[in-house]
Formats: C-alpha cells, sequence, structure tokens
C-alpha cells in the first residue's frame, strides 16, 4: 500500500460539456469560456500522461453541467471503488454514470446508498495511513458513516473532520503532496486537522492554490500563484502549472477533475 495516495497507473477524466456555462457556483464570477476550458483541460490530461499513466478520457455529459468535475463521483481505493451520493441535486445522476466505467476495472464497486446519506469527493483526502473526509454544504456526517462502515473490511480508517465555512469542499484548502506533507490553506489548518504531518502553508493570497495533486512525480497546480509555486520547488517537488482560470469560475480545481487511481490486479 506503499504510496497508494499519490503514486497511480490510471486516471479517469471527462471532457467539458457545452452545458458547463451553466455549472453551479458559488459566487458568479462569469460564465467560463468553454473553449478555453477544453484548453486547460487538454494540457490537464496530456500532463497526467506524461507521468506514465493510462488516461481514461470519457465523453461529455450535456445532461450534466458539472460532470467535469469526476473526483466528486467516486473514491478509487487499493481494493475497490465507493461510488458516491452528491450533496448537489443536480449532481445525483453523474455517480450512475461513472459506476460503469469502475466496474470495469475494478473487481469490486460499492455503493453509498442510504438516502440520507451525501458525501462528495471533493471532501476526501486519502493519505497513506488514513481517509480525512470534511463535513460541508455537500457531504454530511451520515455520509461519512457511511464510507467508514464500506471501507472497514478493506482495511481504512476514516476520520471525520470540518471544512472551513464557506469553503465548498474540503480539499478546496487542501490536498497531499507526499506521504508526510500536505499543502494547506491557513484557515484549515490552524483547525489541527492535520496534527501528525508535514504543513506547507500557501502563500497569504493565494489560497486558491491549495488544492493540487500529487501524481506520480509531478505536481499539478494552477497556474498563477508564484509565491506558493516557488515554497514548492523550494521544498523539492517538480511542479507543472495548468491553466485553470475557467474551472475556478465553477470552484473548481486541479484534483477536481480526475479520478487517479491503481486497480488491484
Amino acid at each position: 500500500m506503499s504510496d497508494r495516495s499519490y503514486r497511480f497507473s490510471h486516471a479517469i477524466t471527462r471532457k467539458p460539456s457545452a452545458s458547463i456555462v451553466a455549472g453551479l457556483r458559488a459566487v458568479d464570477t462569469g460564465a467560463p469560456d468553454l473553449q478555453l476550458m477544453l484548453a486547460h483541460h487538454a494540457a490537464y490530461v496530456a500532463t497526467l500522461r506524461d507521468t506514465g499513466a493510462t488516461v481514461i478520457e470519457l465523453e461529455p455529459l450535456e445532461a450534466y453541467p458539472d460532470s467535469v468535475f469526476v473526483e466528486d463521483t467516486a473514491l478509487c481505493l487499493p481494493k475497490g471503488a465507493v461510488v458516491m451520493r452528491p450533496g448537489a441535486p443536480s449532481r445525483l445522476g453523474e455517480a450512475a454514470e461513472m459506476a460503469p466505467h469502475l466496474e470495469a476495472l475494478y473487481g469490486e464497486v460499492r455503493r453509498i446508498s442510504g438516502t440520507d446519506s451525501f458525501i462528495e469527493g471533493g471532501d476526501i483526502l486519502m493519505t497513506e495511513s488514513e481517509i480525512l473526509v470534511g463535513r460541508s454544504a455537500r457531504t454530511n456526517a451520515v455520509g461519512i458513516a457511511e464510507l467508514a462502515r464500506l471501507t472497514a473490511d478493506w482495511g481504512e480508517v476514516v476520520r471525520e473532520v470540518h471544512t472551513p465555512p464557506g469553503v465548498l469542499h474540503f480539499k478546496t484548502d487542501c490536498s497531499l503532496l507526499d506521504a508526510e506533507t500536505i499543502l494547506s490553506t491557513v484557515r484549515l489548518s490552524s483547525s489541527g486537522c492535520f496534527k501528525g504531518y508535514r504543513l506547507i502553508d500557501v502563500a497569504e493570497g493565494e489560497e486558491a492554490a491549495a488544492n493540487t495533486i500529487r501524481f506520480n512525480d509531478l505536481v499539478l497546480m494552477p497556474a498563477g500563484f508564484p509565491r506558493t509555486r516557488d515554497r514548492l520547488l523550494a521544498a523539492g517537488y517538480t511542479v507543472r502549472e495548468i491553466g485553470n482560470s475557467e474551472c475556478a469560475k465553477l470552484d473548481g480545481g486541479m484534483s477536481c477533475l480526475s479520478l487517479r487511481f491503481t486497480p488491484k490486479a
């Protein structure tokens, strides 16, 4: 299980649909430019492939404007996958669309099925030793408890934490850099939820840089945050900057755009 949380053989992405202009957003800063988003997305997929991973790029789902953000639909673990139950009603159908693709890759796929359970992948940070799940407007305690039950026999330890007020997802404000290190905003790390981990804080005013992904030997981060980039470079990470201006208009970041995993043989 070593390096399971940042070394992967596979990723699943989904091309943005034309309906993305109707995607959910906490604050309306304008509709995303579809052509620019497509260009950013293509660069993201190419970067994942540069690491040697197999990237499965799914076709757009026009019926689901937010479906480019595939991470919210599932949690991929070494022993199997769990299909989520998104907290946004308009996104419930996205999880069902993802399930067959996971079933083609995994021997076992389980589902969050409780009608009172809500949980999205954006609230889940997997480390080498535990799964941290942030309660948020999209993920509730019932959903977290169901995930814990579903994964207990796989040897997983689920720990409930809290997403800062006004922040969409737990991973909006943090990401895993390696087995010991987490990149975080000060507003999240000051809660003490990362006790025992080494922390790198994003630069003040660059909170949107907290959502990166470590994928094999690369750290993918959104472009436009030079002081945080320099902190990562100084810490010895190999960084690749990806344009994210259009996804950011829909509260999306690097982790939201892929499911990352190594299927059990």
